[in-house]
């Protein structure tokens, strides 16, 4: 190719998602998965803060995952078994006023569907809002596992939640009560 037919302009539709899928494809974000290269003194993870099925990411979001990446490549190239844990998170109260209100407009209540259809009608929200996340975090560049992505109602993760709850509660360290509560 000669510089006359080089472009004056970038265009990172034609590179970015084409680099990025062969990027995927090969495992370049994936930790070491062979314990004789592994060093457990040279390890590095985050687990992105899940963002919430209730929409699409803002730019706090990319700001977010833009001080990540940076991290997580740094690690990377010192050497380090590095890990960017994916998932998002079902967002219990604000997801179930997001299906609710489309219920809403079909008029129906979470009562008129039962709970095991509500809940059907909350991972149907996922696929379609949880699936435009993950591909805005793709288009991002941000350079997680996906092989490894989660999801807050996945069976294994509910469960946990589930156990810590009851361990908190047997502990003393949870309880109800009538309180104010903070949100931060």
């Amino acid at each position: 190719m000669s510089i006359d037919n080089l472009s004056t302009n970038y265009n990172p539709v034609n590179i970015e998602q084409k680099w990025y899928k062969i990027w995927e494809q090969q495992g370049h974000f994936k930790p070491q998965s062979n314990p004789a290269i592994i060093d457990k003194q040279n390890a590095f993870s985050i687990a992105l803060p899940p963002p919430n099925v209730t929409g699409s990411l803002h730019m706090g979001h990319g700001f977010n995952n833009t001080i990540m990446d940076t991290l997580t490549r740094y690690h990377r190239m010192k050497g380090y078994n590095t890990l960017w844990q994916p998932g998002t998170d079902h967002a219990g109260i604000a997801t179930q006023m997001v299906v609710e209100r489309q219920l809403g407009q079909q008029g129906l209540s979470r009562h008129d569907l039962g709970r095991e259809k509500f809940i059907d009608k909350i991972w149907a929200w996922k696929e379609q809002s949880g699936n435009n996340i993950t591909r805005q975090i793709r288009r991002l560049g941000s350079s997680v596992d996906w092989s490894r992505e989660r999801f807050t109602m996945d069976d294994g993760l509910s469960q946990a939640v589930k156990e810590v709850f009851v361990r908190l509660y047997d502990e003393g360290l949870i309880y109800r009560g009538k309180r104010l509560v903070n949100w931060d």
